[in-house]
């Protein structure tokens, strides 16, 4: 069954319909969640969260675009919900954690290329991290993220550039390093 039988049905009350549109395409909404805040459980948490929000919403798709891109819309909705939800938790918590945890140095700490570059990426402003999972780590075009984020497609460039030249410059120590 394609992706618009699957949702005919699950708009039926097809439970079985339902079950199979998430299982094709909670893999991918779940990397997607995985790499923009690095952390399983939350990643976990954002996923669920979006397909509750999809299904509540699945009559408002309009097949005017791949179910896929609509579906990662809903997504970043949620994990940008879910961003400034727990940037508000973090923000209260900030006083009671130690120093020894905020002061961490960063090079010893991360001695692996991979690792260096999800914390440089985390640390990126979410405007600037998303052009770089949906396209370098998703293989979404520019034309999808400009509908998923809802910003001109040239946006969508400029800010992978962007992007792309802060992890390039925050990462040039580490070849210094080795």
């Amino acid at each position: 069954m394609d992706d618009s039988e699957l949702i005919a049905g699950a708009r039926a009350g097809d439970r079985m319909a339902a079950r199979r549109l998430y299982d094709r395409h909670a893999p991918r909404v779940y990397r997607l969640m995985y790499r923009s805040v690095g952390d399983e459980e939350l990643a976990r948490e954002y996923t669920q969260d979006t397909f509750v929000k999809a299904f509540q919403r699945l009559d408002q798709y309009r097949a005017e675009s791949a179910f896929s891109t609509w579906l990662h819309a809903v997504a970043m909705s949620m994990l940008f919900t879910g961003l400034r939800r727990l940037r508000r938790v973090r923000a209260r918590e900030f006083e009671l954690a130690t120093a020894a945890e905020v002061a961490s140095p960063g090079g010893e700490s991360d001695p692996h290329l991979r690792d260096r570059l999800q914390a440089e990426l985390e640390r990126l402003p979410a405007r600037l991290r998303m052009p770089v999972v949906l396209h370098d780590m998703e293989g979404f075009t520019h034309r999808e993220i400009s509908e998923m984020l809802d910003i001109p497609e040239g946006t969508s460039k400029a800010r992978l550039a962007e992007a792309r030249t802060r992890l390039r410059e925050a990462l040039a120590g580490i070849v210094a390093e080795r």
